[in-house]
């Protein structure tokens, strides 16, 4: 965050490049810049679904809250993880248009569940840093899809940058029967979960953020966010 007309806040770095989390997080009023993490995303062998994605997020956090060195002031590294797990099985990002023909083929009329790992890291001069993670799941339930439809869909390109080959807020809505939890979970960030972790992570003993201002984490106004070259 950025400090406002009565005291300083949080400077909010977000380790992701993804267009859709960048505009949950400007429209619920929060000012931030984006510096996209390079790590490996790759699960671990035998490690379950919603253990990787909280992993996956904390390592985004940490990885460029440690490119960024030292604070000068708090701040808080926020990362995300985002899976569609059918069952036991983790569907990411397909590779081309038969793995997007796949997975949406086993989605169809079918329950499965999309798995947000959501983390902060805060660093502030003189303090020790702070971690704080955790794994948001969201129930969907897909109605049967038609061969045709998919093909359509598939053809629009929409699938081929989503966890799961689907985006519940562009061309699937229409796909969707009902979910039940986060909304904006299913789109990449679960809003209402990361508020409260951020509020949890900069709070300092007294009830104040660690830069000293009050907790109030949207006190600040919303920017444009800044794409970082770090």
């Amino acid at each position: 965050m950025r400090a406002n007309s009565r005291s300083r806040t949080v400077d909010l770095v977000l380790a992701s490049g993804s267009p859709r989390r960048r505009e949950l997080l400007a429209r619920a009023g929060l000012a931030f810049r984006v510096v996209v993490p390079d790590i490996d995303e790759t699960p671990r062998p035998g490690e379950l679904p919603a253990a990787f994605a909280r992993r996956a997020a904390l390592d985004k956090a940490l990885a460029v809250a440690d490119r960024l060195g030292p604070a000068r002031r708090a701040r808080a590294a926020i990362g995300c993880d985002t899976i569609v797990v059918l069952g036991r099985r983790i569907l990411g990002k397909p590779r081309d248009a038969a793995a997007a023909r796949r997975m949406l083929r086993a989605l169809s009329g079918r329950m499965h569940q999309v798995m947000s790992g959501i983390a902060v890291v805060v660093d502030a001069p003189g303090r020790p840093r702070r971690r704080v993670s955790r794994t948001i799941a969201t129930d969907v339930v897909f109605r049967r899809l038609g061969a045709a439809e998919i093909e359509a869909y598939i053809a629009s390109g929409d699938p081929m940058d989503k966890a799961g080959a689907y985006g519940i807020q562009e061309g699937a809505a229409h796909m969707v029967r009902g979910i039940r939890g986060s909304y904006t979970n299913v789109v990449g960030l679960p809003m209402a979960e990361l508020l409260a972790l951020l509020a949890a992570a900069t709070r300092g003993p007294a009830g104040r953020t660690q830069s000293g201002g009050p907790t109030g984490l949207l006190a600040a106004r919303a920017r444009k966010p800044r794409r970082s070259p770090a």
